[in-house]
C-alpha cells in the first residue's frame, strides 16, 4: 500500500467528477427514440418500443400445452415403442386384446406426467403474476402536482415514464438513472439476482440531470440501442432542450431486479420493459430437465429394444423356414389347418403367404415379448418422485435457519440427481466457496509488524468511534491486531514510523469503494458498521483500518468521513512537515498553523481498481484545501 502526499501549491490536477466513464454513443439509424415523461410519443409505431411491462416465464399456453407436453414426453423411448404396441394391436391379424385396451396404459402415464407438468408450470404462472402485480412509484409529469408518484403495477409500466425507486426495492423495469438522493448523482445497487454478486455497484446519474426538477426533464429526448442480451454494456444519448447531446453509459443504466442499496431514492426514466429488459432476454425459459437416471434408461431400453428385435426376427426366420419345408402339408397338419373343409366349398384361414406370414410373425412375436419393457416402470418412478418432492419439502432438517423457508422442488424430474455431482466447474473462487480475505499483517515503510509475535484475538483501538447521539460505533468483523502497532499508533505518533502508520491506515481507509452500513445491535448504546463492497479485499482492508482505529463511518461520490482513534479530525501535510493531529502538532508547535478541521474529505476524482493499472486512486480535497492523491 502506498500514500503518495502534495501539497496544494505543487500538484495542479483537473478536477475529476466521480461519475467519469468513456462511453459511446448508439448508432443513430439503429436507435430507438424515448421521450421522457411522454409514454405515449415513446411506444410509437416508428419507435420500436413494446408496450407491456408483464413478463411470461410459464413453459406452456392453453393453446401449446397438448402439442408440446406431448412432445416432451415423447422424448423418452420407451413411450414411443409403448405407443407403436398400442397402433399394431389395431391390426385384425396382430390383435391382442381390445383395441381400445391397447391405449389405456400409456394414456394413464401420459395423463400423469401432464398434470405433473401443469402444476408446476402453474406455480410459474402465479410467480409471474405475483411478480407483474407489484408496485412502482411513478411520476406524472404532463398532470398538476407532477412531484407526486402514483402507484402503478409493474405490467403497466410503460417506456418512457419516470420511476421512482426507494431503498431496498426493486427495480420494475431497466431505466437510466436522471437523479438520486446523492448530490452528485451516485446510487447504490445489488446485483444478486443477475449475477449472484452480494457485493454494492455503484450507477452514476449525470450531474446535467441530477440537479433538475422532473418538471425540467418534461421533452427531454433519448437516444439508445435496442435491446440486447449483454448485461453489461449500454450506449445512449440524451437531450436536454436545446443542449448538446449527453453521452450515456453502462454505469448511467440500472437494470430489472436490481436493488437500491445505501441510497434514499432513485429517479429514472424506463428504456426497456417486460420481455426487452436485460434479464428477461437471458432468460431462455424454463428448461426441458432430464435426469441422469432417465437418460440412462433410454439408452437400456435401446439396447433391449435391439435383443427384443433380434429374437423376434430369429422366430419370423424359424416360422417362414418351417412353412417352406412343410408347404404340402399344411392344409392338414394338426394345428395348423391352412384350408377349413367344413364349408363348400374350402375356405382359406387367414394364410396371406410367406412374406406376409413372416411378418405376421415377428409381430406377433414383438407381443409375446412386450414385458422386456414394463410401462409399470414409469408408473412407479413417477409416484416415487412425487413422494420423494412431497417428503423434502415437509423435511424441518431442510429448512433455511434464518428465514425459515422451506425446501421447494421445482422440478420432479431430477429428484435422483440429488448428491450425484460428477463434476464442477466453476468461474473463480467463492462461487461454491467463501471468498474470504483476512488481514494478517502490515509491513509499512519498510518495518514489519509481525515479527513472528501472535496476533492478540480481538483486541482493537482502545479510542472506539463515537456516532450520532453518543452511540459506540464498533466493526462488524473482529481483526487480530498487532500490539506493537497498536501502541505506536496510540504512544509514538511524533515519531518517523507514527507518521507512516498514520499514512498507511489513512490509504486503508479512504482509498476504496466500499460503503458502510451501521446496523443495530443487541447492546442500544454500541452500533455495528458493516462494510459492503465489490471486492472482498477491500473489505477485509477496511476493516483493519477500522480495527486499529481508522473507521470509516460515511461515504458517498462527494466526500469521506473517517474516525481517527476516536477523534474525528483530520491531519494533514504543511509543505514538508509531516502530518499529526492537531492536539499534537498544539503539543510540539510544529511548522505553520494548525489544522482543527471538520471530519469530511471532498472526493474530487476516482479511479477504481482495474487490471491495466493493478492499483487504485483516489484524488481527495483535505479540510486544509490541500489536494492529495492516495493509491
Amino acid at each position: 500500500m502506498q500514500s503518495c502526499c502534495s501539497p496544494s501549491s505543487k500538484l495542479s490536477l483537473p478536477l475529476l467528477p466521480p461519475m467519469a466513464s468513456t462511453t459511446t454513443t448508439a448508432d443513430p439509424q439503429d436507435a430507438r427514440l424515448i421521450f421522457v415523461g411522454d409514454p405515449v410519443r415513446s411506444a410509437s409505431p416508428g419507435s420500436g418500443v413494446g408496450a407491456s411491462n408483464a413478463i411470461r416465464t410459464t413453459k406452456y399456453s392453453l393453446l401449446t400445452f397438448v402439442p408440446r407436453n406431448l412432445f416432451e414426453q415423447f422424448r423418452r423411448v420407451a413411450y414411443i415403442y409403448f405407443l407403436a404396441l398400442a397402433l399394431l394391436n389395431q391390426i385384425p391379424q396382430l390383435t391382442v386384446f381390445g383395441r381400445q385396451a391397447a391405449f389405456v396404459p400409456l394414456g394413464t402415464v401420459l395423463v400423469l406426467t401432464a398434470i405433473k407438468d401443469a402444476y408446476e408450470d402453474y406455480q410459474r404462472h402465479r410467480s409471474d403474476t405475483a411478480e407483474n402485480n407489484r408496485l412502482a412509484a411513478v411520476l406524472p409529469l404532463h398532470r398538476p402536482q407532477a412531484t407526486a408518484t402514483v402507484k402503478k403495477k409493474w405490467k403497466e409500466v410503460r417506456v418512457g415514464e419516470l420511476v421512482r425507486v426507494e431503498a431496498n426495492e426493486t427495480l420494475p423495469c431497466d431505466m437510466v438513472l436522471l437523479a438520486t438522493s446523492d448530490p452528485t448523482g451516485a446510487a447504490y445497487v445489488q446485483t444478486i439476482n443477475l449475477d449472484g454478486e452480494s457485493n454494492l455497484k455503484t450507477r452514476y446519474a449525470k450531474v446535467q440531470t441530477a440537479t433538475l426538477d422532473p418538471e425540467a426533464l418534461a421533452g427531454a429526448i433519448l437516444r439508445c440501442e435496442p435491446p440486447d442480451l449483454n448485461i453489461y454494456g449500454f450506449q445512449a444519448t440524451i437531450e436536454l432542450g436545446d443542449g448538446p447531446r449527453i453521452p450515456l453509459g453502462p454505469t448511467n443504466i440500472v437494470l430489472r431486479g436490481c436493488e437500491i442499496k445505501n441510497t434514499s431514492w432513485a429517479v429514472g426514466v424506463a428504456v426497456y420493459t417486460g420481455m426487452e429488459t436485460k434479464v428477461m432476454l437471458n432468460n431462455s425459459g424454463a428448461p426441458s430437465k432430464r435426469s441422469r437416471l432417465e437418460t440412462r434408461m433410454n439408452r437400456e431400453i435401446i439396447v433391449l429394444a435391439v435383443i427384443m428385435i433380434v429374437l423376434c426376427s430369429v422366430i419370423a426366420i424359424c416360422t417362414v423356414t418351417w412353412l417352406h419345408s412343410n408347404r404340402d402339408k399344411l392344409d392338414t397338419l394338426p394345428f395348423y389347418r391352412r384350408m377349413d373343409y367344413s364349408k363348400v366349398p374350402p375356405r382359406v384361414y387367414l394364410y396371406n403367404g410367406l412374406g406376409l406370414e413372416m411378418l405376421f410373425a415377428f409381430l406377433k412375436s414383438i407381443f409375446n415379448f412386450q414385458n422386456f419393457i414394463p410401462i409399470s416402470l414409469y408408473i412407479s418412478m413417477e409416484m416415487s418422485r412425487l413422494m420423494q418432492s412431497f417428503m423434502m419439502t415437509r423435511d424441518k432438517s431442510m429448512c433455511h435457519e434464518a428465514t425459515g423457508n422451506k425446501l421447494q422442488c421445482r422440478a420432479l424430474n431430477i429428484n435422483e440427481d440429488l448428491g450425484q455431482i460428477k463434476y464442477v466447474f466453476s468461474d473463480k473462487t467463492g462461487t461454491l466457496t467463501e471468498n474470504k480475505m483476512v488481514f494478517q499483517c502490515a509491513s509499512i515503510y519498510g518495518v514489519d509488524y509481525n515479527d513472528g509475535v501472535p496476533l492478540s484475538p480481538g483486541e482493537i483501538a482502545p479510542h472506539p468511534a463515537i456516532g450520532v447521539g453518543g452511540e459506540v460505533l464498533r466493526p462488524k468483523v473482529i481483526v487480530d491486531t498487532d500490539r506493537k502497532l497498536l501502541r505506536l499508533l496510540e504512544t509514538g505518533r511524533d515519531t518517523e514510523a507514527g507518521l507512516h502508520a498514520l499514512d498507511f491506515f489513512l490509504a486503508l481507509a479512504a482509498c476504496n469503494t466500499v460503503v458502510p452500513q451501521v446496523v443495530d445491535t443487541s447492546d442500544p448504546g454500541v452500533k455495528s458498521i458493516d462494510y459492503q463492497g465489490e471486492s472482498p479485499d477491500e473489505q477485509a482492508l477496511v476493516y483493519a483500518a477500522a480495527a486499529y482505529g481508522f473507521v470509516l463511518i460515511e461515504k458517498s461520490s462527494a466526500h469521506i468521513t473517517i474516525d481517527v482513534l476516536g477523534e474525528r479530525q483530520r491531519y494533514s501535510r504543511k509543505f514538508w512537515s509531516y502530518s499529526v493531529l492537531p492536539s499534537l502538532c498544539r503539543s510540539l508547535n510544529f511548522l505553520g498553523s494548525c489544522y482543527c478541521c471538520s471530519c469530511r474529505f471532498e472526493v474530487l476524482g476516482l479511479h477504481e481498481f482495474d487490471s491495466d493499472r493493478k492499483r487504485m486512486s483516489a484524488v481527495i480535497c483535505c479540510p486544509d484545501k490541500s489536494i492529495k492523491i492516495i493509491c
